[in-house]
């Protein structure tokens, strides 16, 4: 666990260090989980929202894009359910004075039995070797059906007391786990409450006739009262998708683990409307196609797993979440609902406005059933940069610190370098870039030895360093070296566009 915590701490410090990620209103001290995204970290955030776009809509003949209004009339949300049941089951410890939320404590104890779990298949691993038959062993091994067991019981009984909004079994559950404050160790607990999400503002240049508007706290339901416009003059035949990329917002009491959990966030969804019945073969098709985009960037299979929910959303008639392996253990990254014909149907009782459509194969109309895939933006940003920040020991004995980010998402392609700041060779790097910058997003670096230079932009996830010398003057050739491997080969300055293209093909990455 302090390994987690120091592994976090140098995510965070990195992230800060090299323009990546910056506290909100830093010089006034910042404003708790809002964060600002510096010259690096919106580079980043913009390669893997490209990334995202590309693969879900721009891939997809039967998926278009929208950009709904952050504000909506408030009677969407009354219609959504946000109104009534947007709510966090909130706990306070009476000794440490900090809030928390209670699923969430109850989620973390279970995780740390899961873990247990790990440990005995992991040694089993080691002691069998390639004998090892984990399937076997997780289904026969009494330690692990014990652990196994126990996480679903606990799990079972936090769905069915939240479902019930029963928070006195809630607060009952974690008393009988022993659960204790993360902060003080104290088991001190207040009663569970519910709390509202929702951030209120107002419309309207005066107070007595402003009209109360909420922030909106999910993008879904920008594309639902959508639907009827993008059908129509899209032409769209079901099943068909509506994707967003936008911004949400959160009156998160419990804004902890730097971006995973903020007040102002943003989202990457879809909504894949699709015929009454056909809703869970849909279901299955989207899981199978997300795991496959995220697999695309290399993060690791093992940091990936698929959590069913017990507790499902009032709409949603399947729900599962990709969690990824954060360095604070795994945690959601993405969810994929089976949302089935609630929103269309709410929207269309409170707004009197019919949002069907007509099947001309089964010639009626009917409201379509909604597939939705969610991920939030800033905890695939998280997801990328936790695991790819490495530590590396050298051959020659020292250590260098590397961000191994996919090629296709790193804010800057190529840094090109003088090999010294005379004798012409500024000036071909300056070509070089000048050239380059039409395709790529590079750099010109000329401080310090190259040997340093090599490590800064290690550090920065750079993938390519270029290096203008002296031999460059006579055969037009540079020293192009690859940040992960710190392979160094002699190419024509010619070809460095075609190198680079090759490292971030889009058509590569995604048919890995």
């Amino acid at each position: 666990m302090a390994k987690e915590q120091d592994n976090f701490k140098q995510v965070i410090s990195h992230a800060k260090e090299y323009g990546y990620i910056f506290s909100s209103s830093e010089i006034y001290d910042g404003l708790s989980a809002v964060y600002d995204y510096g010259q690096n970290g919106v580079e980043l955030k913009n390669n893997i929202k490209n990334y995202w776009w590309k693969s879900m809509v721009q891939m997809h003949q039967n998926i278009v894009g929208l950009d709904a209004a952050i504000l909506m009339h408030p009677t969407t949300w009354k219609a959504s359910g946000h109104v009534d049941a947007f709510n966090d089951p909130l706990i306070d410890n009476k000794d440490s004075k900090k809030r928390y939320r209670a699923d969430v404590l109850v989620e973390d104890y279970v995780e740390k039995i899961n873990q247990k779990a790990q440990k005995e298949i992991d040694k089993a691993q080691k002691r069998f070797g390639e004998a090892f038959n984990e399937e076997e062993f997780v289904t026969t091994n009494p330690r692990v059906l014990r652990y196994r067991e126990e996480q679903k019981t606990i799990m079972e009984r936090l769905a069915t007391s939240l479902t019930a909004e029963n928070l006195a079994d809630v607060k009952a559950l974690i008393e009988e786990l022993g659960i204790a404050c993360p902060e003080s160790g104290s088991k001190n607990w207040t009663d569970v409450k519910q709390f509202n999400l929702m951030f209120g503002t107002k419309l309207g240049a005066s107070a007595d006739s402003a009209t109360d508007l909420y922030l909106r706290p999910e993008t879904a339901q920008g594309i639902f009262v959508n639907f009827a416009n993008v059908q129509k003059t899209g032409r769209m035949k079901i099943p068909f998708g509506i994707a967003q990329i936008g911004k949400a917002f959160r009156n998160e009491i419990v804004a902890r683990q730097f971006i995973f959990r903020q007040r102002e966030f943003e989202q990457m969804e879809m909504q894949f409307f699709v015929r009454p019945g056909e809703e869970l073969k849909w279901f299955e098709y989207w899981k199978e196609t997300r795991q496959k985009w995220h697999a695309s960037l290399g993060l690791g299979e093992e940091n990936y797993r698929f959590h069913d929910h017990e507790k499902m959303a009032h709409y949603a008639n399947a729900a599962t979440d990709i969690e990824f392996n954060f360095p604070f253990g795994f945690k959601e990254l993405e969810g994929i609902h089976s949302r089935t014909d609630f929103d269309l149907k709410a929207h269309e009782e409170h707004s009197g406005k019919k949002l069907q459509f007509f099947d001309p194969e089964l010639n009626k109309n009917y409201v379509p059933y909604v597939i939705e895939t969610s991920i939030g933006l800033d905890r695939m940003f998280l997801a990328v940069f936790s695991s790819s920040l490495q530590e590396e020991a050298l051959e020659d004995g020292n250590t260098r610190t590397v961000l191994k980010l996919p090629a296709i998402l790193a804010p800057t392609k190529a840094a090109i370098f003088p090999l010294v700041k005379k004798d012409g060779l500024p000036e071909i790097a300056e070509q070089i870039v000048e050239d380059l910058q039409w395709d790529f997003n590079v750099i010109y670096d000329e401080k310090d030895a190259v040997g340093r230079r090599y490590r800064r932009q290690d550090a920065n996830g750079t993938p390519f360093c270029i290096t203008v010398d002296h031999q460059t003057k006579e055969d037009h050739t540079v020293t192009i070296r690859h940040r992960d491997t710190m392979e160094q080969k002699r190419v024509a300055i010619a070809e460095l566009k075609e190198i680079i293209s090759q490292e971030i093909d889009f058509k590569t990455w995604m048919k890995r």
